[in-house]
């Protein structure tokens, strides 16, 4: 199947009033569970490879993104790729050419004007190369090795005012908002504020990305697809996935030499993981 477009799969789950689920990847065993899972349940779903997971792998970009295009290819469902928190604007540039039919930009560590000016020239680069754009306004934290954010600390939450300005200004495609989820979160925990999710998707008019959606529970999901959100951002999941199930594989089977043996079970755990989040987020679609 030919590769499905980020801004296209978002597009139409908003106007569903649903939203399309986007997984983080870091192996070929993600990819493929990924695309394994999403048919299982006939959804569309998107690949998402972040800054983060480019420098694991020494810092190349293509040899990951070409085993995604290809796996996308050979999917059953349409799927897209997205390049998750840029930061680098080397590693933005590479995006058009590797398959990535959308960026997000992420500047949302840097004060609002330098945020707002650094994503209003990534979005006019962006869009001239006909890639679609998401951007962060708020502070969800966890990434790159900080512990999961107090979501309840003053100033973490994106302010309505603040965020339709900053869609106006920088003319991004989404907006990623901070409601009350953590990157890197492993238990289920979070609460969203509800009630500033749907003040948001009240005053904007491009989809809502829900970002450190492994952290939260199922209710809230569903709640959070019924208030405004378009797309599920999920990764610490299937990581947490892959390596408990590695370990019982291990566990009763200490002499185990060959990775094909645990690497399986990961995947398989993985693929278990995808369609059931899914089944969450877009429940029509299974």
């Amino acid at each position: 199947m030919p590769l499905a477009t980020t801004g296209d799969l978002v597009g139409r789950a908003a106007t569903a009033r649903s939203a399309v689920t986007a997984f983080n990847v870091i192996t070929l065993e993600h990819i493929e569970a990924v695309v394994a899972g999403a048919e299982s349940v006939h959804s569309p779903v998107v690949l998402q490879v972040s800054e983060n997971a480019v420098k694991y792998r020494y810092g190349r970009l293509l040899p990951l993104a070409r085993a995604a295009v290809a796996a996308a290819e050979g999917a059953a469902v349409p799927v897209a790729l997205h390049l998750d928190h840029v930061q680098s604007d080397g590693l933005l540039r590479q995006a058009p050419d590797a398959g990535f039919s959308s960026v997000m930009y992420d500047a949302s560590g840097l004060p609002y004007a330098e945020n707002l000016a650094a994503t209003r020239a990534a979005a006019d680069w962006a869009h001239a190369q006909g890639l679609w754009i998401e951007a962060e306004l708020g502070e969800v934290g966890g990434k790159n090795g900080a512990p999961p954010l107090d979501a309840h600390a003053p100033g973490a939450r994106t302010r309505p005012a603040d965020a339709r300005a900053f869609v106006a200004d920088s003319s991004v495609d989404a907006l990623a908002v901070a409601i009350g989820s953590s990157h890197a979160m492993t238990t289920r925990t979070a609460a969203l504020d509800h009630d500033l999710l749907k003040e948001l998707s009240g005053t904007l008019e491009v989809p809502l990305v829900l970002h450190g959606s492994s952290g939260v529970p199922d209710d809230e999901l569903t709640a959070a697809v019924a208030g405004g959100i378009a797309k599920v951002n999920v990764g610490t999941a299937l990581n947490l996935a892959m390596t408990g199930a590695i370990r019982e594989y291990l566990a009763a089977r200490p002499d185990a030499a060959d990775s094909r043996g645990y690497l399986t079970a990961g995947r398989e755990a993985m693929v278990r993981t995808v369609a059931s989040i899914i089944r969450v987020v877009a429940p029509a679609t299974s």
